[in-house]
């Protein structure tokens, strides 16, 4: 009975295990993210967890501070503040408590360390490498992509290049779904030289105990600056304390005194201080004054009614994610046609992306996406070149949609890419309606290319360039349809002309047809804009109005009179009566 008691004793968790586990638990309660394969991008992934715990991770119901503070430098002013505002309050809240209570990313590598297996011990060497983080903190999560936000070029370097819980659990857990079997065709020198890193920082945390907390995180680094200010952690009762050194030779991390900077507060060093001089912050004891069996069963039953509202929280955050909206799995395939719906178009109008009758590119982008933005050039320059016979419809996803106005103002004023906006499939839905349709499944940018008729004929996950598309766009406007005709409705020319009051025409005016769908292109010298498209009922109007002219009435449509396939618009010099 001995031995069995021992054995229990060994194996028992103590409470930071249990506190560990439940929160990785919790950051990760979207467990059918695992299952599908999917992304959550819900409310809850606008606030940060105290803790290492990737974005990306399928499982993952909010974001990681780290990354969310990279992003803010390139998001606004306002959002930098509320990133920064919840650092503060973690850090003024729990420092490194987070570390060694919380994060995920943490426990894993305690785990590893259990293994049995010879131990490098702390030295000097180690108190030197402890200062690596710091570097990384201040180049890799703060300078880099402070200066790319300075060219409204996004780059969350750290979780770019470097971190292994991003690699761990967004890459890996992903890419273990095999409905995610096409993203490996995206992986490229980047993500081998991640993956080699995640394998050495897990094979070094067998050996040493939280390689990567203690020379690499800068998570850790950030909050350790708040470790003699924190409301919570251990602290040494200095008037108590004899100098023995053992708090110090006990403790596996550089410290070198109990709750510096690299303390994590695992409380380890309090069973061996010979006087009790180490103690939790917030909790103090009158002298000689001895416990009574009523605090002890008051304890008791404080810890039970807290045991059992943690698990409500935890059975309830599962009960509630496993019920939340789920994306349409596999969306539209090659050669099926696209579903229809109606997108908002920053323009004004709405467009619909199957309406067929041309080439249509759909690419899904967003602001907040350093590839979605680097490659929307190339589609500007096709929908330049094969304007009134392709359609480019860039729609930008609902997350931070606010900024796409701004942003195709500044960047694309004269483009005939119809920019437009998703929309979420229910309110509060944690993906976005139509890119979920087309089978997108967190990855941006993605584009989805579809023939005359509406069929899908190509798709891109990742970034694609000038000359992929321009290849496939002259193959379908040679007629290499993705399937058979699904209408035989006739093909029509549409000419709309943009004139001044005297008939003079004016030339590069950005014009659109709009029916079901919408065609946009540019008035040539002449003052005609051409569109071959479905034979329907337009109606035209200008999108970009060119300097110095306005509509004389408030008439912004203009439809073609029955009979006709021409159209012609009046403008009036601005200030005219």
């Amino acid at each position: 009975m001995k031995a069995v008691k021992e054995f229990l004793g060994r194996i028992r968790p103590t409470k930071r295990r249990l506190s560990q586990l439940y929160f990785a638990l919790l950051f990760n309660a979207n467990a059918k993210g695992f299952v599908q394969g999917n992304i959550y991008r819900g409310q809850s992934k606008a606030l940060c967890v105290p803790g290492l715990n990737c974005y990306s991770c399928p499982g993952a119901i909010g974001a990681c501070p780290l990354g969310s503070l990279q992003g803010a430098f390139s998001a606004g002013r306002s959002t930098l503040f509320y990133v920064g505002g919840i650092l503060l309050l973690y850090g003024v809240l729990l420092g490194r408590t987070v570390c060694g209570w919380l994060c995920p990313f943490g426990l894993i590598q305690e785990l590893l360390h259990k293994l049995p297996t010879p131990k490098l011990r702390k030295s000097r060497v180690t108190r030197v490498l402890s200062l690596l983080k710091y570097v990384l903190l201040a180049v890799f999560v703060l300078a880099i992509p402070i200066a790319y936000a300075f060219r409204d070029e996004p780059l969350p370097a750290f979780c770019k290049y470097i971190c292994p819980a991003g690699t761990l659990e967004g890459g890996l857990g992903l890419l273990a779904n095999r409905v995610n079997e096409s993203y490996l065709s995206m992986l490229g020198p980047i993500f081998t030289w991640k993956f080699l890193l995640l394998v050495s920082v897990g094979v070094g945390s067998i050996f040493v105990f939280r390689l990567f907390c203690r020379f690499l995180c800068p998570l850790g680094a950030l909050l350790g600056l708040f470790n003699r200010v924190s409301v919570f952690g251990v602290r040494l009762e200095p008037a108590s304390c004899v100098n023995c050194g053992k708090c110090v030779a006990v403790c596996e991390l550089d410290v070198r005194t109990v709750g510096d900077r690299e303390c994590v507060s695992c409380g380890k060093c309090m069973a061996c201080c010979p006087t009790g001089a180490i103690r939790w912050k917030r909790i103090r004891e009158k002298a000689g004054r001895k416990p009574e069996a009523s605090a002890d069963r008051r304890s008791i039953v404080l810890r039970a009614v807290t045991g059992l509202l943690a698990l409500a929280v935890l059975i309830g955050a599962f009960c509630y994610y496993s019920n939340q909206e789920a994306p349409a799995a596999g969306g539209s395939e090659t050669g099926e046609l696209c579903p229809s719906v109606s997108l908002a178009l920053l323009s004004g109008g709405t467009v619909d992306p199957a309406a067929g009758g041309s080439v249509t590119l759909i690419n899904f982008w967003g602001t907040w996406c350093s590839p979605c933005k680097r490659e929307l050039p190339d589609f500007d320059r096709i929908a330049a070149e094969y304007e009134g016979r392709v359609r480019v419809i860039a729609v930008h996803t609902a997350l931070e949609a606010e900024n796409a106005q701004d942003y195709a103002a500044e960047h694309f004023p004269q483009s005939a890419i119809l920019f437009a906006v998703d929309r979420p499939s229910s309110p509060g839905a944690a993906t976005d309606a139509f890119y979920a349709a087309l089978g997108g499944r967190g990855v941006y940018p993605y584009t989805v290319v579809l023939d005359r008729n509406g069929r899908i004929y190509a798709k891109y996950l990742s970034a694609v360039d000038y000359d992929t598309l321009h290849g496939v766009v002259e193959a379908l406007l040679r007629g290499e349809e993705a399937g058979p005709s699904t209408t035989d409705a006739p093909t029509e020319h549409y000419r709309v002309r943009v004139t001044d009051e005297q008939g003079a025409p004016i030339p590069e005016v950005r014009v659109q047809i709009c029916a079901d769908a919408c065609l946009s292109a540019k008035t040539g010298a002449d003052g005609y804009a051409d569109f071959t498209a479905a034979a329907a009922d337009y109606h035209a109007a200008v999108t970009v109005m060119p300097e110095g002219y306005t509509l004389p009435t408030d008439q912004t449509e203009f439809p073609f009179a029955d009979g006709t396939r021409e159209v012609v618009i009046v403008l009036k010099r601005a200030g005219d009566g």
